[in-house]
């Protein structure tokens, strides 16, 4: 069900929920608006309609308080409906395709694992699950996809995930929909969808200077973060405290955060923990060595190539490394 072009499995249940959420309000709108002017009509001066005093006096509390809860509980259950597809939007599956999309003034930089790279275009296959990690170079900028219905704030400094398996082949626009400086119209770009074949033709023929991985562990010696991490102790709750937590089967574990509590370890702590290390990312007095701040030492580019090779090292298969050789996945 849907009047507007779309192209993903997530499309026509926000189609369906924006026209449930219309209608319903066309409904309340039209019952409120309609008893109005039918009282404008029935007691409009000169109008033979006796008023009795009672009917004036007389408040009806059951009639309001079933109008108020009614229309309650039809809001609340939209609100949990779309809730759920927006918490949904940010869990990608097991095996999703990573690629990385940086916002600049004013273009879209994209990376693939494999180490391809394009500016204003992105390239997906048909029927596979695909996690874009989002991040800014400059200052907060929107990237949303229409055909997809899929749009999220992309912040400096920070890391924002979507996700999404693409339903039908072609090229689609995507957009920067957050005023970003005056080429802000200018920022836009092309999402092409594939089969799996023309796409693995068009990965083997885009030129790529290594994968991030390895770009990534090039960074990782040359910026001095073995001489820490390599030695360190992992787990971290280790009877004594090690001069870092070791990068090995850190990714995609639980560990302790500032607070004590239980967080797990994703792109965005890793990314979030090189740049903002002031905050904090795991307890004081864990580690005997304070790590420093790389904000303006290392660009997004480089930051999306160690993340990659942190995930590497991680026990598991790490998502999307291992994506483009599985077979197809099944939609959301």
């Amino acid at each position: 069900m849907s009047w507007l072009p779309e192209a993903s499995s997530h499309a026509g249940r926000v189609d369906v929920l924006l026209a449930g959420l219309v209608l319903i309000s066309l409904a309340v709108l039209g019952l409120v608006f309609g008893l109005m002017f039918l009282n404008i009509i029935r007691f409009r001066v000169g109008s033979q309609m006796p008023v009795p005093h009672e009917v004036v006096a007389h408040k009806s509390w059951r009639f309001e308080i079933g109008w108020t809860t009614a229309t309650l509980v039809i809001f609340f259950a939209l609100f949990v409906w779309a809730a759920r597809l927006y918490v949904v939007g940010f869990q990608p599956p097991a095996g999703a395709i990573q690629i990385y999309v940086t916002g600049k003034q004013w273009m879209w930089k994209v990376q693939y694992p494999g180490g391809q790279r394009e500016i204003n275009s992105l390239h997906v296959p048909l029927g596979r699950a695909v996690q874009l990690l989002l991040t800014s170079e400059d200052v907060i900028h929107d990237f949303s996809i229409p055909v997809l219905r899929i749009k999220h704030d992309v912040l400096p400094g920070r890391y924002q995930s979507l996700w999404f398996i693409a339903t039908r082949t072609g090229s689609f626009r995507f957009y920067c929909t957050q005023f970003c400086g005056i080429g802000h119209s200018r920022m836009t770009g092309t999402l092409v969808v594939l089969n799996s074949t023309d796409y693995a033709d068009w990965l083997d023929h885009t030129p790529a200077s290594g994968s991030l991985a390895t770009r990534g562990e090039a960074l990782f010696i040359s910026n001095g973060c073995s001489g820490c991490h390599v030695s360190g102790r992992y787990p971290p709750d280790a009877q004594e405290p090690g001069r870092a937590p070791s990068m090995v089967g850190l990714y995609g574990s639980i560990v302790p955060g500032p607070d004590g509590r239980p967080v797990r370890v994703d792109g965005a702590f890793v990314h979030d923990a090189i740049l903002h290390t002031g905050a904090g990312r795991f307890p004081k007095g864990r580690y005997t060595t304070e790590m420093p701040s790389f904000r303006g030492v290392l660009g997004e580019d480089e930051l999306a190539a160690l993340v990659a090779y942190i995930q590497t090292l991680s026990s598991s298969t790490p998502p999307g490394m291992g994506a483009l050789a599985s077979p197809p996945r099944e939609g959301r």
